[in-house]
């Protein structure tokens, strides 16, 4: 009986994540609401602690950065990422997924790749250079980085997570940054001579005859940062090492006692949360000041940096909650069922967080539920930090917003899903390759860094 129960909530669960992939934007928060109700009235199922460090995490670097859109400085990284991929065109499929990568890196979200990715598409194309290549690979590595990136809501939940089995943040990163970035070469050469050259390309031949494209040189146009471009992107960047350097000594943090009296150093996700609101702050005093726009909080709040955020914070909301109702409410059972395989092959978990994350449609509401289980189930802490990129298969389908995004950039129609197979898509190799890829080099280097 109890293995019915457990299948028949895991069924719904599946179900409002599911409908609310299919809905979009807010669905998958709202859906997680809904799955949350029916195992809550009608199953009876105790409610877990809603996701609230992630959830502010995210609104908190979501803020920073859409203040960073506002001043104009995302604007002028956009401009220095264009810089970069003119001045290697026959080389793009290599250097875009760098820029995307560092772009998240930074940035905490891979929402940033929005306004790359146009650059990209369009650099490819006035090179000759056929554009679901380096679309494709850049879309995979801009979500790679969010497993490597020292402010994003994953890496924040896996640093929460580890902290009681004394993994810093500097140790995961060592881990997680050399494996993701390799990664991601490796899936760019998988890709650097995919499909036929786009002067070949017969949908290509098409858009062009018909007007719909038209062949340029370069379009590159002139940019005139705002007064506060380059003075915001700096407080944005002291911000980001701040944090790195907070997470990886933990005796800088401020130190109060807790629960039981002992003194101990103020957690990360409080850290970060202040952190990152400050840098808003500064960033927005900065834009007021050297922009003269008073404006400029109306306008955080209007870009799309910020909208793309919040909009993740609801999904991990009702998602994150609900997935986590269903995991305690048979925890038992779950132990029991998977320590055999965690005990035969361990390694087999990342199937299982790679599968989750294409489901749960996100890299922090995964990790944040199924770290746990897998430290329940009696796999090492070490070896969980070297599984850790694989909660980035959000390609896998191709409705997650920055694939969506990058297929509609690519004018020359050469990025997309191939007939009606839905699974068949340009970010399929490449992405998972370098999942793959990430996760066997991470393991190695955790088993390491982590003793």
């Amino acid at each position: 009986m109890e293995v019915v129960l457990f299948i028949v909530e895991l069924a719904i669960v599946l179900a409002a994540i599911i409908v609310g992939a299919r809905m979009g934007g807010l669905g998958l928060g709202i859906m997680g609401g809904v799955g949350l109700l029916i195992l809550v009235f009608i199953f009876h199922a105790a409610p877990a602690s809603p996701p609230i460090d992630v959830m502010l995490i995210i609104a908190a670097v979501v803020t920073a950065a859409g203040s960073l859109q506002a001043t104009g400085g995302m604007d002028l990284l956009v401009h220095w990422a264009e810089k970069a991929l003119r001045k290697n065109p026959s080389r793009i499929t290599y250097v875009a997924p760098i820029v995307t990568y560092f772009f998240t890196f930074f940035a905490g979200t891979g929402h940033v790749a929005y306004a790359v990715l146009p650059v990209i598409a369009e650099v490819a194309t006035d090179a000759g250079v056929r554009p679901e290549r380096p679309m494709s690979i850049s879309t995979v590595s801009s979500q790679l980085a969010i497993t490597a990136g020292p402010i994003s809501a994953a890496m924040v939940s896996m640093v929460s997570i580890m902290g009681d089995y004394n993994i810093s943040m500097a140790q995961i990163m060592l881990v997680c940054v050399p494996s993701t970035f390799i990664a991601s070469m490796i899936g760019a050469w998988t890709v650097r001579k995919r499909g036929v050259e786009l002067k070949d390309d017969p949908e290509y031949q098409r858009r062009v005859r018909e007007g719909i494209i038209s062949i340029s040189a370069d379009t590159q146009k002139d940019f005139v940062p705002t007064p506060a471009a380059k003075t915001s992107v700096i407080i944005f960047l002291i911000g980001v090492l701040a944090v790195v350097i907070f997470g990886s000594a933990s005796f800088l943090r401020p130190a109060f006692p807790n629960s039981s009296g002992v003194v101990t150093p103020m957690g990360m996700p409080m850290t970060i949360e202040i952190v990152m609101l400050t840098v808003a702050a500064v960033v927005v005093i900065a834009g007021i000041a050297q922009n003269k726009d008073k404006d400029t909080v109306d306008k955080i709040v209007k870009g799309s940096v910020w909208q793309a955020g919040m909009t993740a914070v609801i999904a991990i909301f009702g998602i994150a909650w609900m997935s986590n109702t269903m995991v305690d409410a048979n925890e038992d059972l779950i132990v029991n069922g998977l320590s055999g395989v965690a005990q035969a092959a361990p390694w087999s978990f990342a199937i299982v967080l790679f599968f989750m994350s294409v489901l749960m449609y996100s890299q922090a509401a995964t990790t944040q539920t199924m770290m746990p289980v897998g430290l329940m189930i009696g796999i090492s802490p070490s070896m969980l930090v070297g599984m850790f990129p694989a909660v980035n298969g959000l390609f896998f389908i191709p409705n997650y917003p920055t694939v969506v995004a990058a297929m509609q950039f690519d004018r020359t129609g050469t990025t997309g899903i191939r007939g009606n197979n839905i699974l068949n898509h340009s970010f399929q190799l490449p992405g998972t390759v370098a999942v793959v890829a990430s996760v066997v080099i991470g393991i190695v280097l955790s088993q390491i860094i982590i003793h």
